[in-house]
C-alpha cells in the first residue's frame, strides 16, 4: 500500500476578473454562500473563526449532500491575507465525529493562491500537512478532502461565473 500524500492541489481558470473572485475567497460572507458555511463575522488575519455548516446555495446537489451536516460547528484559524493574491487558514480536515476531540492534532494549511491571466483568474488551492494528522484517520481525511476540494473548486467557478 502506498503512503498517503501530504498535500492535495487543484488548480481552475476562473472566467472571472481577480477583484470577484478575491471577494470570494477572502470574504467571509461569500466565501460562506459558495462553500456551505455561514461564518459569525468577517475574515481577519490571526482570527479564529466559528461557523455552521448550511447547504451551499450555488449548486443544488452539492447542498443535498451537505444537507445532513447543517448547524454543525466548523471553525478555523485564519493564517493569512494578502489582497488579491493569497488567502490561507488552518484547519482540521474531515473533522465530523462528535465524539472525538481534534485540539490536539496538527491541523492543516489550507491556500488559496489567485493570478490574473488572460481570460480570468487562475486559482489553485492547496492543502497541507497530511503527513502530520494520526496515522489511524489519515487515509480517510486525505480521500475525503480529496473529494471535497474538487466539489469547492466547481462551487467557486459556478459563484464567481453565474452567481448564487
Amino acid at each position: 500500500m502506498s503512503p498517503v500524500p501530504d498535500r492535495i492541489e487543484k488548480k481552475v481558470l476562473l472566467r472571472a476578473p481577480l477583484a470577484k473572485v478575491w471577494l470570494a475567497v477572502s470574504d467571509a460572507r461569500q466565501f460562506g454562500t459558495w462553500f456551505g458555511v455561514e461564518f459569525d463575522g468577517p475574515f481577519v488575519a490571526g482570527a479564529r473563526m466559528k461557523g455552521r455548516i448550511v447547504p451551499t446555495k450555488v449548486d443544488p446537489e452539492v447542498a443535498a449532500s451537505q444537507e445532513p451536516y447543517t448547524g454543525k460547528p466548523f471553525d478555523f484559524m485564519i493564517d493569512r491575507i494578502e489582497p488579491q493574491r493569497l488567502f490561507s487558514f488552518r484547519w482540521h480536515p474531515f473533522a465530523v465525529d462528535p465524539n472525538v476531540d481534534y485540539s490536539s492534532e496538527v491541523p492543516t494549511l489550507v491556500t488559496f493562491e489567485l493570478e490574473e491571466v488572460e481570460g480570468g483568474t487562475h486559482l489553485t488551492i492547496t492543502e497541507s500537512g497530511f503527513d502530520k494528522i494520526p496515522l489511524e484517520r489519515r487515509a480517510k481525511a486525505f480521500t475525503m478532502n480529496e473529494g471535497g476540494w474538487s466539489a469547492q473548486a466547481k462551487l467557486i467557478e459556478k459563484y464567481v461565473t453565474h452567481g448564487a
